[in-house]
């Protein structure tokens, strides 16, 4: 694995999403409650700062085919520089865990940056294999359990997409004009938050 590796800014500050030019809804919260529950009892059984390593790979090729092109890379290198939960995520947080779970967890989320997380990665528009690593991230056991969800969502689609392009590029040869019309295809104008949402509709 080539090393393309990255931390936050020095001190953990983080930078304004805006001024990243990253996609509004990539934020702490596009993640499963379940993420946060397990953050939760590794603060209740003081494993915080456990260090950990985390692999991030596929397990079979997409439309049957031999090989996958990583990318997403850039989205989730924007995502690390920018991780910090609002006040607006904390209170919503307030609001939907269990009652009677300490604040201290709500406050010690509050600071939460990933400043101490290392992230490897293969080049983006690398040919990848099934459970080969693609992404390796390192850190406190907390704030990468927490990243696993969305890292998981910017990495998958942005992959199959780019491995479907590669497919007909392939089959057009390199002198014929290819044109994309994702937008009629895809899964809503936010993807998995539409899933989401219309999966509760049919009363998921």
């Amino acid at each position: 694995m080539s090393d393309r590796e990255t931390r936050c800014n020095a001190g953990g500050q983080f930078m304004d999403r805006g001024r990243m030019n990253q996609n509004g809804v990539v934020q702490p919260l596009l993640t499963d409650l379940y993420q946060i529950t397990m953050a939760y009892a590794y603060w209740k059984s003081g494993k915080t700062d456990d260090h950990s390593v985390f692999d991030l790979f596929f397990r079979s090729n997409p439309f049957h085919g031999e090989f996958t092109i990583f990318a997403g890379l850039d989205e989730c290198l924007r995502f690390l520089e920018s991780f910090h939960y609002s006040e607006s995520d904390i209170e919503y947080l307030r609001r939907t865990l269990p009652e009677g779970t300490e604040n201290e967890f709500f406050d010690y989320l509050g600071d939460l940056t990933a400043k101490d997380v290392t992230l490897h990665a293969i080049d983006e528009g690398t040919v990848a294999f099934p459970r080969v690593p693609i992404i390796k991230v390192e850190g406190p056991l907390i704030i990468a359990q927490l990243l696993e969800t969305t890292l998981l969502t910017l990495v998958n689609y942005a992959s199959l997409m780019a491995t479907n392009a590669a497919r007909y590029r392939m089959v057009a040869g390199k002198h014929v004009n290819l044109l994309e019309f994702g937008l009629r295809r895809a899964q809503g104008p936010d993807g998995g938050l539409s899933a989401s949402k219309y999966s509760y509709t049919g009363e998921c």
